[in-house]
């Protein structure tokens, strides 16, 4: 009880002591609130940056491999290899449904490259058109604002019909129904039976079908050929079973495939098996570094404020030696002295550091409506930075609480 007692006067008169020097005080809490400032900023962005990434990854699925020309890892040096490769084709894709027993949903788009697309006045230019298996929906989760995906009647036949991006639609079709809509593209005519869902704000989305036109595969053969070298880009996507492990897969993957083209045993795969964990280790890294220089720069401005309220500390002992002879002669202990000023010290970095995490959240608010870019400042990062207030405010009145403990009170009192 007598030491609460202690903390709440001590409390008290550091408030007290605040509050009539006002603009010492002031002077004092900027020093804290910007280091507070820095410090839980720059982490709170990174940490909105990384889920914002993260979560954009996530949707690409954790127990899909994607068989791929190029690795997702670090090619440097290798790319001359890789050019080299045949593009993964439909018949990669039909293997894999035919003999795979760990995969659960296989499926194969290819990206044909950038084509206009035409509807009575309006046309559209740079559109993405890929033509995908009759399982791509499925794989890759699409949701459809109107409409929906292919038949498999549709599918097999290669008909004339294709799903469009949402900002494909609004730029053809403004506020007219899509469904049903006769478009033109490369001379032919297509029927628009779907619209993808819009995309969100993601910084990177890789499941972007905004700017897109999707045709079934059957029906992209005739518009080019896919075997060459030409075509942007292909994918055959296996997901794996229930209870299967992604290294299980991956191993009967690389034999079907291996046999399929026909390799012999010392030469090199002529494909590459990508995950998601690949690209996850490379941000890992990534991240790392910016919480590091995060770190760094914080520390740099929490020294300046460190000094900044230590010397404001030393000044308030010497402007009250007096009053702590008065104290020390009345019976005061030496840890009542050392505690009234080491809270007043953690008072003043506490109080700053409520301001720099005021001053935090008012500016990612705005940001956040501003640039389309949902940021946060989260509850870890509010403790993490009152944390560090009141351990600067320790580490700066620790050694000003000490001189003022220890003074002499015949001489504090003569002063």
């Amino acid at each position: 009880m007598i030491v609460l007692r202690i903390i709440y006067e001590a409390i008290g008169q550091a408030w007290q002591q605040l509050y009539s020097n006002r603009l010492r005080s002031l002077l004092s809490l900027l020093g804290i609130s910007i280091g507070i400032f820095c410090i839980i900023g720059v982490l709170s962005a990174v940490d909105s940056l990384e889920d914002n990434i993260r979560g954009s990854l996530d949707k690409l699925g954790s127990d899909v491999v994607y068989v791929k020309k190029w690795p997702w890892a670090d090619v440097s040096g290798a790319w001359w290899n890789y050019i080299k490769r045949p593009n993964p084709d439909y018949s990669d894709y039909e293997v894999i449904n035919e003999k795979a027993k760990t995969v659960d949903l296989a499926s194969f788009h290819v990206v044909i490259g950038y084509k206009s697309v035409r509807f009575n006045s309006n046309a559209v230019e740079n559109a993405v058109l890929i033509g995908a298996s009759l399982e791509f929906v499925e794989m890759f989760q699409i949701d459809f604002e109107k409409g929906r995906y292919f038949s498999p009647a549709e599918y097999h036949y290669g008909s004339n019909k294709m799903v469009i991006g949402a900002v494909v639609a609004e730029e053809l079709f403004g506020e007219i129904d899509p469904i049903g809509r006769t478009v033109k593209m490369m001379g032919r005519k297509y029927e628009v039976i779907g619209v993808i869902e819009k995309s969100g704000d993601a910084l990177l989305n890789p499941l972007d079908f905004d700017d897109c036109l999707l045709v079934s595969y059957n029906n992209a053969r005739g518009l080019a050929n896919l075997k060459a070298r030409q075509i942007f880009d292909t994918s055959v996507n296996a997901k794996a079973a229930e209870g299967v492990s992604m290294l299980q897969m991956k191993d009967e993957l690389k034999g079907i495939l291996r046999s399929h083209h026909r390799l012999a045993p010392r030469e090199e795969d002529d494909f590459a098996l990508n995950e998601l964990s690949m690209i996850s280790s490379v941000f890992d890294s990534f991240f790392g570094i910016l919480n590091l220089v995060g770190i760094v720069i914080g520390l740099f401005a929490m020294l300046v404020g460190v000094v900044s309220v230590a010397n404001i500390m030393f000044v308030s002992v010497k402007e009250r030696t007096n009053l702590i002879g008065v104290k020390k002669a009345l019976g005061a202990k030496r840890i009542v002295i050392l505690l009234e000023f080491l809270i007043e010290s953690v008072v003043l970095c506490f109080i700053g550091g409520l301001a720099g995490l005021g001053l935090i959240y008012g500016i990612i608010t705005i940001l956040s409506n501003v640039i389309d870019f949902e940021m946060y400042l989260s509850f870890s990062n509010m403790v993490l930075g009152v944390v560090v207030s009141v351990l600067v405010g320790v580490a700066s009145g620790l050694i000003p609480a000490i001189q003022a403990s220890r003074m002499d009170p015949v001489e504090a009192m003569r002063h």
